[in-house]
C-alpha cells in the first residue's frame, strides 16, 4: 500500500494516528481467522477504569466481520480474549459469515431488482394492502 493511501485511507487499514497510538498505549492480543488484529490499552485510562479495546481490521473495515467470541470481548462481555479462554463450541453452531449485503455474494431471490423474473409465491398468509375508498 502507497504513502498516500496509508495515511487516507482509513476504511482500508488503520491510520497513522491509530498505529502510533496502539504502538505508545497498546499491545496485540491476538488475531482473527479473517486477518483482524486486536489490541487492548496496557494501563487503563478511561473515566470507568476499564482498559479500551481496539480491532484494526484487514482489508475493508467491516463490523459483521468480527467473530461472536471476538465481539463479546471487544465489549467486555468476556474478560478473557479468546487467544486465552476460547468460547466452547457447540456440535450445531455454523461457522461465522460476515453480512454479504452490497456485494456480490448476497442474496438475491428471483423477482428481485437484481434478479428479473417472477416473484417467488406468498405462502398464503400475505394479503396486499388497498386503501379503504
Amino acid at each position: 500500500m502507497g504513502l498516500f493511501a496509508k495515511i487516507f485511507a482509513w476504511w482500508d487499514d488503520a491510520t497513522p494516528g491509530t498505529f502510533f497510538t496502539l504502538a505508545k498505549r497498546a499491545e496485540k492480543i491476538g488475531e482473527d481467522e479473517y486477518g483482524n488484529r486486536y489490541y487492548r490499552e496496557r494501563k487503563p485510562s478511561g473515566a470507568s477504569g476499564r482498559e479500551r479495546r481496539w480491532v484494526v481490521y484487514k482489508g475493508y473495515a467491516d463490523a459483521s466481520r468480527v467473530p461472536a467470541d471476538w465481539h463479546g470481548w471487544l465489549h467486555h462481555t468476556f474478560d478473557e480474549p479468546p487467544t486465552d479462554a476460547p468460547l466452547p463450541r457447540q456440535k450445531w453452531e455454523l461457522d461465522h459469515k460476515p453480512n454479504l449485503t452490497g456485494t456480490l455474494h448476497a442474496y438475491r431471490p428471483t423477482g428481485s431488482l437484481a434478479v428479473p423474473g417472477p416473484r417467488q409465491r406468498a405462502s398464503g398468509d400475505y394479503e396486499s394492502w388497498t386503501p379503504d375508498a
